[in-house]
């Protein structure tokens, strides 16, 4: 351990008393304008330490400030040289500082990422002041003497750009606007919820909304201004608090105007920067309380302009009346026209109730689908929907929903962020952004609400946090919606769940691949088509249904198409022993599979791949047929060389020659195709993988029979060694591979061609001519030609006549 000289200790203890009040003078909050002259000139203002309790000379400032109150005060730390000297040392404790104007300008700059969430925040303010009242009510009943409506009303001046919000709630003391509104980060509702719990009568849940403290002080994102009136239940006065956005000070008077009186609650006046006027559209304010507080547990009612239909009499023309008619006596029908009056008032805007609140069993599934509808705005309805409250470590509430169709053409597969999951706390919207917190991606199609009581979120309630209860809500989450589509694969009605398949097939394959937890639950739902169900999917269950009592895997093939599956030379031999293959066409359900491993103890086999077993092996048959026919096999790898990993003896052929199979840790020809075309596929992996192909010949055959005895008899015959080629290369195209060189093949074709064709159809008398013909070509061929000397010929000059 390293021990500090005296002198060293001294010198890092040293605090004068200078220093101290150095440190003090830090601690004040001092306006930029602030200087000796205007200390002069204004003897009654004063300024205050953050950190101390100071006592204000006005009238309107006879209560401290705590503004102490929103810094971490408790939090002290002890300086560790009093282990190398005596007790009697001194020690001094400091407290942490914050400036009032500077975290001011980080909670309306940087807390809040959208501005619209300031009536957001004012609106559940609002509401937990309701609360407060209806849950004090209770034991006085006089707190609501005079004005018993709980409501909440939003008023907008457009042309003056202010918006005014009112509640009848509890209402604040002098004492308690200091407290609230004074003390940047004090909540009152979690004090008031504080002293709820130390209680000893506390047996009701209270729903309040607040918790940081903070959510007042979004209301300076849209206004430069803000006037608070308020009356409190308990105090026959009623005060007005003011505060500016580019201020660290604020100011709180009493009203004495009669016509601003209010019974009870409060009153907020935003008056709006120049930019931000927008907000005071009354049809903006009733869209943003749609969308963050339609499910407040109390009527929310909006200024709007409304109008109503009725007739009204029109001035007649003299000079019409007289073409009318002539007859004054006969009393004339007056004429009259439809006009709109207009005219405003209140409108409550929050009608819908959150059904996710009711018991699952009051609630009809016409309910659910209006909801859904209504939310979401779809015009259809959904193929299935699951309500359910959850309990115990984690509690919320929630309904999903499965669409009937895809919202976006598809393309939310790739996108997280659909927007699909609403989440509410205690009501109140809080976001519907999300990557992948509360569902996975390849679950990002199903829609749904999620409210909650105690959901870990950031300060400016916007952004969900990581955490293990956010892990639990999300497991529940997703093992519900598995229910829910598992309950539409099951139903009596199959084309439910064919219709969620055409739409939603491609993300439980993704869910293969990206969720290994969830296997067991995916596959049951997956669908593929098969060799003996070439019209209609199957499912996995239906598969292990029909194996046969000796299969031990579940066989599959992948391929661009049914056709192309149906007709690959690798099902022959399964062709003959009556054994179901899956068809595997869709370009991810080949890496789906493979990643899945197996289902229900039966391990998925690529039939394309070597070593195949097929339960039909007999070790003895195998041995003779590799000394009988291990020759041509050695023959065939060395003019194939590397294209190659080896020639084998088939047991899945009947009647193709031969076939060219992967490796068995290689790429299918069906992955190597799709690999092909990525954009940003590695040319180097390619090549390795491709180089794992195996050669297998059917024996049976009367062609690799044929070439058997070539290779004993005559293995250097350049036209055996092209019929290896051409055998090899019409095998990458049966087998699914690409050829190298698609004209030479081409050539090779046509060259055989025009062999096999050659004197088919001719009649006896061309067959002749050209049998003669081709006779005397070989006779001139064999024939030696004299060799001919050239001739020098001298140039010769000539004249040109005109």
């Amino acid at each position: 351990m390293h021990r500090l000289s005296r002198r060293s200790v001294n010198s890092l203890l040293r605090y004068g008393s200078h220093r101290r009040r150095d440190a003090m003078a830090a601690a004040s909050v001092v306006s930029p304008n602030f200087n000796e002259s205007s200390r002069e000139k204004d003897d009654s203002v004063r300024w205050y330490s953050v950190l101390t309790t100071a006592r204000c000379s006005g009238p309107d400032f006879s209560k401290p400030l705590k503004l102490g109150n929103m810094i971490p005060s408790g939090m002290r730390y002890e300086s560790t040289a009093s282990d190398f000297q005596t007790s009697d040392a001194p020690v001094e404790k400091y407290e942490y500082q914050a400036e009032v104007s500077r975290l001011m300008d980080l909670i309306v700059n940087s807390l809040y990422s959208n501005k619209e969430v300031f009536l957001r925040e004012l609106i559940s303010n609002a509401s937990d002041a309701l609360d407060k009242l209806r849950f004090l009510s209770v034991t006085e009943p006089d707190l609501l003497e005079g004005a018993s409506e709980l409501d909440i009303r939003i008023q907008t001046d457009q042309e003056n750009g202010i918006i005014t919000l009112m509640d009848s709630g509890i209402g604040m003391t002098h004492q308690e606007l200091v407290d609230s509104l004074g003390t940047i980060a004090h909540s009152g509702t979690a004090k008031f919820l504080k002293a709820l719990k130390d209680s000893k009568d506390s047996g009701s849940d209270s729903n309040l909304i607040g918790q940081f403290g903070v959510g007042f002080y979004s209301a300076f994102l849209v206004a430069d201004k803000v006037v608070v009136s308020t009356k409190s239940s308990k105090s026959d006065k009623q005060y007005v608090w003011e505060g500016e956005a580019n201020s660290s000070s604020y100011i709180i008077r009493e009203e004495t105007d009669p016509e601003k009186f209010i019974h009870r609650g409060t009153s907020i006046k935003l008056h709006l920067k120049c930019d931000e006027k927008g907000f005071a559209h009354p049809e903006r304010i009733e869209r943003l309380v749609k969308n963050y507080s339609q499910f407040v547990s109390f009527p929310i009612y909006t200024w709007q302009e409304k109008g109503y239909t009725k007739e009204v009499e029109v001035d007649e023309d003299p000079a019409e009346a007289k073409k009318d008619g002539a007859d004054d006596t006969v009393e004339k029908k007056k004429k009259t026209k439809k006009i709109v009056e207009k005219y405003w008032d209140w409108e409550l805007t929050n009608e819908t109730q959150p059904i996710w609140l009711r018991n699952p069993k009051e609630v009809t599934t016409e309910q659910y689908n209006e909801f859904y509808k209504k939310t979401f705005n779809e015009y259809l309805e959904p193929l299935a929907s699951s309500h359910f409250t959850t309990e115990g470590e984690v509690e919320f509430r929630s309904i999903l929903y499965v669409p009937a169709i895809t919202p976006m053409g598809k393309e939310d597969i790739v996108n997280p962020k659909t927007k699909n999951i609403r989440l509410y706390v205690k009501r109140v919207f809080i976001s519907d952004d999300f990557d992948g917190e509360l569902f996975p991606r390849y679950l990002s199609f199903v829609k749904g609400v999620v409210d909650s009581n105690d959901l870990p979120l950031n300060v400016s309630r916007e952004i969900l946090q990581e955490s293990r209860i956010v892990r639990i809500m999300r497991k529940r989450l997703v093992r519900k919606a598995f229910d829910m589509i598992l309950g539409i694969s099951v139903s009596e009605n199959r084309e439910d769940y064919e219709k969620f398949w055409d739409n939603f097939g491609k993300h439980l394959k993704l869910g293969c691949i990206e969720d290994r937890e969830n296997h067991k639950r995916l596959a049951p739902l997956l669908r593929f088509f098969s060799s003996q169900s070439e019209e209609e999917m199957i499912s996995l269950d239906e598969y292990v249904e029909n194996m046969k009592p000796d299969q031990k895997d579940i066989y599959y093939i992948a391929a661009d198409s049914v056709t192309s599956a149906k007709n690959t030379p690798f099902l022959e031999r399964l062709y003959e022993k009556d054994l179901e293959v899956l068809f595997l066409v869709d370009p991810i359900d080949e890496v789906a599979v493979t990643n899945l491993k197996s289902y229900k103890e039966k391990n998925f086999v690529d039939i394309s791949k070597e070593d195949l077993d097929i339960g039909d092996k007999n070790e003895e048959k195998e041995k003779e047929m590799k000394q009988e026919f291990g020759h041509i096999c050695d023959w065939m790898k060395k003019r194939l060389g590397d294209k190659v990993a080896s020639v084998q003896i088939s047991n899945r052929l009947k009647t193709s020659p031969c076939v060219l199979v992967s490796g068995k840790f290689g790429w299918s020809a069906n992955m190597e195709r799709l690999m092909k075309s990525q954009t940003v596929g590695d040319a180097s992996s390619l090549d390795f993988m491709r180089s794992r192909r195996v050669f297998e010949i059917n024996p049976e055959h009367p062609i690799i029979q044929t070439l058997s005895a070539a290779c004993k008899n005559s293995g250097d015959d350049e036209e055996a060694l092209r019929a290896i080629d051409l055998l090899y290369e019409t095998a990458l195209i049966s087998s699914g591979f690409t050829p190298e060189s698609p004209s030479q093949l081409g050539g090779k074709i046509y060259e055989m061609m025009s062999v096999a064709l050659s004197n088919k159809w001719a009649t006896q008398h061309q067959a002749f001519d050209m049998q003669s013909s081709q006779t005397q070509e070989a006779e001139i061929v064999a024939e030696p030609q004299p060799t001919l000397e050239a001739e020098v010929v001298e140039p010769v000059e000539t004249t040109s006549q005109k």
